[in-house]
């Protein structure tokens, strides 16, 4: 006889799962660790698009003056639009739990419900965690411009395709490089050895004053080159990042890192102050109740996520391309 109270345990079970599948989604990669670390995982009410201000723009409403100088020049270009902002599209992202019907008769008991559904949503979040990290290395063009920004849609001198790093318009965030130079990532693209003397420069060329690269994410290829480069003494770790279960090594204060999918032969400088995943408040990995379909014998359960990853400065990330061991 099926257990009648089948759909509450699944519902309920589900609705306490929720908030641990996100953890262990973002905890799967370093790259999904690192967006969700630090305050880089914010949330929106709504809109049409997800509007992020603009940090690399100079302000012309600043200047010296003396005594009883007109300050109306300072006043109008404060009120003009030398202050522009990104924009960028809503992206979706589902994940399916699938339960058959002769899976449900096999589990009728409450303990065999829940380990079942624990089974189920443990290789939907390792499904989830993988296919995203890979989505977030890419440009945003992929499944017809459905997929969500990425590192290789931001982290560029060019404009990006049609897709997750656009709002309908041209270029990231509906900025367009050929009449806004300033919104331009740092890329050196010489074939070569890695070298500690190009990692500084590229460092270097994306920082201004204070303002650093807090993370380097590159192959796991690039990242045993870098830790034969250094000295036994100054292979220094960050603690935090090895307490979230990641290897990784220093280089001038920001953490250094390989993941999975980092494309060959790229390094990246990643600055968090100005990269943004942004997701919705009401549809953030949000689970629907199982529904029992008409045409097959299963219930299925949506894991629904609405977001996009997005940059308010754009100068102050960069990237090696091309480096060899």
């Amino acid at each position: 006889m099926a257990n009648p109270n089948f759909d509450t345990i699944l519902s309920t079970t589900m609705n306490k799962y929720r908030r641990k599948l996100e953890d262990n989604i973002f905890r799967a990669n370093p790259l999904m660790y690192w967006l969700q670390e630090g305050g880089r995982l914010d949330k929106e009410d709504g809109g049409n698009k997800l509007i992020v201000p603009v940090m690399g723009v100079k302000s012309t409403a600043v200047g010296s003056y003396a005594d009883y100088d007109s300050l109306s020049s300072f006043v109008t270009n404060a009120q003009s639009t030398d202050f522009t902002a990104a924009e960028y599209a809503w992206r979706q992202y589902v994940g399916i739990v699938a339960i058959s019907g002769m899976e449900e008769a096999k589990n009728n008991g409450v303990s065999q419900v829940i380990r079942l559904l624990d089974a189920k949503v443990q290789h939907a979040e390792l499904s989830i965690a993988e296919a995203m990290n890979q989505m977030f290395f890419l440009d945003g063009t992929g499944n017809s411009g459905k997929d969500w920004c990425g590192l290789a849609g931001i982290v560029s001198a060019a404009d990006p395709g049609a897709g997750g790093c656009t709002a309908g318009g041209t270029g990231l965030g509906n900025i367009a490089v050929g009449t806004n130079t300033w919104w331009v990532s740092y890329v050196e693209a010489t074939a070569e050895a890695l070298t500690l003397s190009r990692l500084t420069t590229g460092y270097n060329s994306v920082s201004k004053g204070n303002d650093h690269p807090d993370l380097m994410l590159t192959t796991q290829t690039l990242f045993e080159k870098y830790e034969g480069l250094l000295q036994p003494q100054a292979r220094y770790t960050d603690m935090k990042t090895a307490d979230g279960g990641f290897q990784n090594l220093l280089f001038k204060g920001g953490v250094v890192m390989f993941d999975l999918y980092a494309q060959a032969g790229v390094w990246y400088y990643l600055n968090s102050k100005y990269l943004s995943l942004l997701g919705h408040t009401q549809t953030w990995f949000r689970n629907t109740p199982f529904i029992k379909r008409h045409d097959v014998d299963a219930r299925y359960s949506q894991i629904l996520t609405y977001g996009n990853l997005t940059t308010s400065n754009r100068a102050r990330q960069g990237k090696l391309t091309g480096k060899t061991a």
